[in-house]
């Protein structure tokens, strides 16, 4: 049953009106080798700049319209749908298709070493899932994970429009910017797996959780960790 299950929601997701730009998307990442070989790197801090503020505004809205509609349902669980709480889930869809051009904008600036396994997949799985909130489950239990995402994107978008703005002095505030996320999935599972145990919430929805979290800590630890400890370690072989 659980088999049966699992291929339905696949046949889902391969019908999502996403699912072509999703394929795009890999197959653009897979052939941006060849672009930085035969072009040379396109400046773009205006156009970085614009992006990137809108990104930040957007998320405000779509902080705030998740927010209202969680308040107004009444229920963190409920499976009630509403045409307001759909419509910011249909705006906050749109946001994550704008946001592919992140990675679209790396190719163009030869910046083929920042799309990581962990960047393809955030970008890429949020299209569809997303996708998915909106078609099919709508929810303010959704709507809150929603809502933290939006709030840390909404410090996202601001740290890289600032950074492309000024790029020889960035704000300093990266590393709190991952912890932001981590934290993020860490409360989001709690939610999820309250509802998987008491509501009979989608199981996946925890598991998918687990990996955001095990990538971002991951990437935290590679990024913050790591090289901090590294120093020490040469003046000891030293």
């Amino acid at each position: 049953m659980d088999t049966v299950r699992f291929l339905m929601r696949l046949r889902y997701v391969i019908n999502l009106e996403s699912f072509p730009l999703f394929c795009l998307y890999l197959l653009m990442i897979f052939l941006s080798g060849y672009w930085q070989k035969w072009t040379k790197p396109l400046n773009l801090k205006p156009l970085l700049v614009v992006h990137n503020f809108i990104c930040c505004v957007t998320s405000i809205y779509t902080f705030y319209g998740f927010c209202r509609g969680v308040y107004k349902s009444g229920h963190l669980y409920s499976k009630e749908v509403t045409e307001e709480l759909t419509f910011v889930f249909w705006v906050y869809y749109i946001t994550k298709i704008i946001e592919l051009l992140d990675t679209v904008f790396m190719v163009l600036r030869h910046r083929r070493r920042q799309i990581s396994f962990l960047h393809v997949y955030h970008h890429s799985s949020m299209l569809l899932l997303t996708n998915t909130c909106y078609l099919y489950f709508p929810f303010p239990c959704l709507a809150f994970f929603q809502s933290l995402n939006s709030l840390v994107h909404v410090v996202l978008y601001l740290y890289y429009g600032l950074t492309a703005m000024v790029p020889n002095n960035p704000p300093q505030w990266r590393k709190q910017l991952t912890q932001m996320q981590i934290i993020q999935f860490l409360i989001d599972f709690v939610v999820a797996f309250y509802g998987l145990v008491y509501y009979e919430f989608c199981v996946y929805t925890p598991l998918y959780l687990i990996t955001m979290a095990t990538l971002f800590s991951n990437f935290y630890y590679q990024a913050y960790v790591r090289k901090r400890k590294q120093p020490e370690d040469k003046i000891k072989s030293n």
